[in-house]
């Protein structure tokens, strides 16, 4: 066996006909006794990326709760069980467990290969792909993905069924001009086949290739031992051909990389003989050069010969001007400050004012109440 096997399935919380349910197969990854009869030795589940199978529970079963779907006059209503609210995948490798356990060549073909499909499924399903598992009490190696619409309200699995969706588009299309039932039927079983077929030849080119492993295997194509062994070699050929053709490419990309770090280089001496060059415009950028004092240029070298007899002088005049702005600067600060406390003082003060304005109205109006006279109003002459 050196063929890709990549299979998909939905589940609803209703069993099927074999009694699958999302329930069933959450005590099956998490290898509850209950629905692991089939295991001689379970052991508990690795979790190779994402989050652990009974969170993958956890969340399917909160958000089975809310989903909600439009009923016949638009009023919203709860799922029904029967809906497909999870969805699977389960690959298969070659190697079996035995295998990979005792050969290191083979462990590191197999890593390669789990890496190479959890990228695929990522790719396939986005942020509804929640869990990656793998399974090593059984013969052979083996992955599980769990795949939750949460993003979804009405939590429809169906739609990473890639066939489920190419006959369901037929369907819904109708009949064309002198179509019958049975031929329309005929029609959306091939666009089914069609669309599962092109799924199964995206995994082959993404990850089945890379790994020297075939489309399909020998029994169901009725091949001989000498045909089967001659497509495995050309497998094998296109994996060493893909390989070398990374070789190539990460070659490649040293290179550039390399290249451009040199170009980076010289770009940036080109930039700092430029800023040296600009720096000279002016007896103070001529300074700022000397001061710089690059030895081994030789623009620079003649400038240090000439101007070195004012390098003292022209120091102590940016010194100068760099205290008298700092003088300046200051002087702002506290003018500001000043203002600032000022803007405070008066805030205040009108505050106070307010403040005792309205205690006048109110002691006024108590008066006058008292006295039982008009409320005298302020500003006016009793």
């Amino acid at each position: 066996m050196a063929f890709q096997f990549v299979h998909l399935e939905p589940y609803s919380r209703r069993p099927d006909s074999k009694g699958r349910s999302t329930a069933f197969v959450f005590d099956e990854a998490a290898r509850k006794p209950i629905a692991s009869v089939h295991v001689d030795d379970p052991k508990p589940p690795t979790t190779i990326w994402g989050v652990g199978v009974e969170e993958v529970r956890a969340m399917h079963d909160a958000a089975a709760e809310l989903a909600m779907t439009p009923g016949a006059r638009g009023k919203l209503r709860r799922i029904q069980s029967s809906q497909k609210t999870l969805h699977t995948v389960v690959a298969s490798h070659p190697y079996t467990v035995d295998e990979v356990r005792f050969d290191r060549a083979k462990l590191s073909e197999v890593r390669r290969w789990e890496k190479l499909t959890i990228d695929w499924l990522r790719h396939q399903y986005g942020p509804a792909l929640k869990c990656v598992l793998r399974h090593t009490d059984e013969k052979q190696w083996h992955i599980h993905a769990y795949v939750l619409p949460t993003a979804d309200p009405e939590l429809k699995a169906a739609v990473y069924h890639p066939g489920i969706v190419a006959k369901r588009a037929v369907m819904a299309e109708g009949r064309r001009p002198g179509e019958d039932g049975k031929t329309l039927n005929k029609r959306s079983n091939a666009a089914y086949k069609a669309a599962m077929r092109e799924w199964q030849d995206s995994y082959h080119e993404a990850v089945a290739v890379p790994c020297g492993l075939t489309r399909l295997g020998p029994a169901r194509r009725r091949l001989t031992r000498e045909e089967w062994k001659a497509e495995q070699s050309q497998a094998k050929a296109l994996k060493n051909a893909v390989d070398r053709a990374e070789a190539v490419r990460r070659q490649g990309q040293d290179y550039v990389a390399k290249t451009r770090a040199e170009a980076a280089a010289i770009k940036a001496e080109a930039a700092k003989l430029k800023s040296s060059v600009d720096r000279l415009t002016g007896f103070g950028g001529a300074v700022r050069a000397v001061v710089d004092g690059i030895q081994e240029s030789r623009i620079r070298a003649e400038i240090r010969r000439d101007f070195s007899r004012d390098l003292t002088a022209a120091k102590a005049a940016v010194e100068k001007a760099l205290t008298e702005a700092a003088k300046a600067k200051a002087a702002h600060k506290a003018l500001e400050k000043t203002a600032a406390d000022q803007r405070h003082s008066l805030r205040q003060q009108s505050q106070r004012l307010a403040s005792a304005q309205a205690e006048v109205r109110r002691l006024s109006s108590a008066l006058a109440a008292a006295l039982q006279e008009p409320e005298p109003k302020l500003g006016m002459t009793p």
